[in-house]
């Protein structure tokens, strides 16, 4: 645990006569405390949730306006929009180093105290109360909602081995058991999925989150804790698992809406900032750029398709994970090969489908169709996409024409770069054409093999060429006259394609 600077006080007498005098501190809570740094930190233009992408215009505006407001506040979405991330570095905007009353359970406030331990060591004691220190990070506490969790988690018990020990009464405040929340006291209480938590824990938590007060075992405690409550939920939750109580969702301040990220390019950069890439490993890893643009508008038509449950949602986790897998399947194709740089293929990304079959839910007609069918089509229609913001108005007929001639090209998943490059420069008109997806001249074997890779893929998806898996890339079924044969025979170029 970190230690707080040893020119802190000690004692109550101490602090008082320090920087954290009873005139600055005394009426201070932790929102006010909140709220003063955050302006503080917006005076100064210091970012306030680094790494969270794509939020800039929507949500955090939202937290701003919440915390300025000192509002308790829920972030309301679905899977994978980092709500949990987001709350969680609330704490930046807490004081480096908190005063408590040393061997407090609830971190009583010096000036303040809430307990009956603590008022009555400073009743004993006097400006002699020994004094704790408490850092940013231990005045976080998070819990999960699940339909188990009793009001003793939540708020306390009542200890019979403490009435025992002590010779207390039962009922004494003296015999109880602080639950997560009063130990949450002076900070922040998190509670993710709020609608799992049963109804009756719900009212407890309200309770003691307006009134001060609640009721164990029949017992009657006053307990005026001072905390940031911060939820999540999923807007579905609402009607399939549980619900958030009227009292209680009438008493959080603000209702803040999260989403998925708006552009491709925000998608990018949160897959490339969270998917392990940057890896080490004995060759070069090269992700080329139309390979991330197919990963993540994966994602996107995965959220826009009929077939994928939208009120489950795709999670960003999807494009994060397929990546990964993505590069080490290339990883492993350069190691077997004896590549010195791994480049990911369109391949790759259908050897990547347990990645993707198990971040979607199905509706009936998927279902139907098959997770891995489903995700085939997403894959096909993601290099489409791709492939026109590059190809557009390129003139590919050459290649076109070379199946139409009879050409046909069957790839295998773990041909070394070098070899695949030899094949497909068979292509008429192939090679020249990586050029489009920004590659130069000079560029390696493993890139060039698979930008041409990605061109065949994108004519595939836009029926220009066909592909079966005992042929491979074939001409298309469009109906045509038969073409002469050229010179020499007709090209052709086989290998086995998965």
């Amino acid at each position: 645990m970190t230690q707080a600077p040893p020119d802190y006080p000690r004692t109550l007498g101490a602090l008082r006569k320090s920087q954290f005098s009873e005139e600055r501190l005394a009426a201070r809570g932790v929102k006010d405390e909140l709220r003063e740094n955050l302006i503080c930190r917006l005076q100064q233009k210091t970012p306030l949730f680094p790494g969270i992408v794509g939020y800039d215009d929507t949500v955090i505006p939202q937290v701003i306006n919440a915390i300025l407001s000192r509002h308790n506040f829920i972030l309301l979405g679905l899977r994978g929009q980092a709500k949990t991330r987001l709350i969680r570095m609330l704490t930046n905007l807490l004081d480096e180093w908190t005063p408590y009353i040393a061997g407090s359970e609830i971190h009583d406030h010096p000036y303040r105290p809430i307990s009956r331990p603590a008022r009555d060591l400073i009743a004993e004691t006097g400006d002699n109360a020994p004094i704790a220190w408490l850092h940013r990070e231990d005045r976080y506490v998070e819990k999960l909602a699940t339909p188990d969790v009793t009001i003793a988690d939540m708020i306390g018990d009542l200890d019979p081995i403490k009435a025992a020990r002590g010779g207390h009464e039962l009922a004494d405040e003296l015999t109880i058991h602080y639950g997560l929340l009063p130990r949450a006291n002076r900070g922040i209480f998190a509670m993710n999925e709020l609608p799992d938590l049963a109804g009756k824990i719900q009212v407890g938590l309200f309770n003691i989150m307006q009134e001060g007060d609640v009721q164990i075992k029949g017992y009657p405690i006053r307990l005026p804790i001072d905390v940031l409550l911060v939820f999540t939920a999923n807007p579905e939750d609402y009607t399939a698992r549980g619900k958030i109580i009227t009292p209680l969702k009438d008493r959080i301040g603000s209702e803040i809406r999260t989403h998925y990220p708006l552009a491709l390019e925000q998608g990018i950069a949160i897959t490339q900032q969270e998917a392990w890439t940057r890896r080490p490993s004995p060759v070069e890893i090269h992700i080329p750029r139309f390979i991330r643009e197919t990963v993540e508008q994966l994602a996107f038509l995965a959220r826009e398709e009929k077939k994928v449950d939208k009120r489950s949602g795709v999670s960003q986790r999807l494009p994060i994970t397929v990546l990964e897998n993505v590069v080490s399947n290339a990883e492993r194709r350069a190691l077997a090969c004896g590549d010195g740089q791994a480049v990911p293929r369109v391949v790759d990304l259908y050897a990547a489908l347990p990645s993707i079959t198990g971040k979607i839910e199905l509706e009936y007609e998927g279902e139907l169709k098959g997770g891995d069918t489903v995700a085939r089509e997403l894959i096909r229609g993601a290099v489409g996409r791709v492939y026109n913001s590059y190809f557009e108005g390129v003139n590919v007929g050459q290649i076109v024409q070379w199946f139409d001639l009879g050409g046909s090209l069957r790839l295998d998943a773990d041909l070394a770069a070098a070899a695949m490059v030899r094949e497909l420069g068979a292509i008429q008109g192939l090679m020249e054409k990586v050029a489009a997806l920004g590659l130069g001249v000079n560029e390696s074997d493993a890139l060039r093999a698979s930008a041409a890779e990605f061109i065949l893929e994108g004519l595939y998806a836009h029926r220009r060429i066909s592909r079966s898996e005992e042929l491979g890339f074939v001409a298309g079924e469009k109906p045509r006259e038969a073409a002469p044969k050229e010179e020499g025979g007709r090209p052709r170029s086989r290998r086995q394609f998965n």
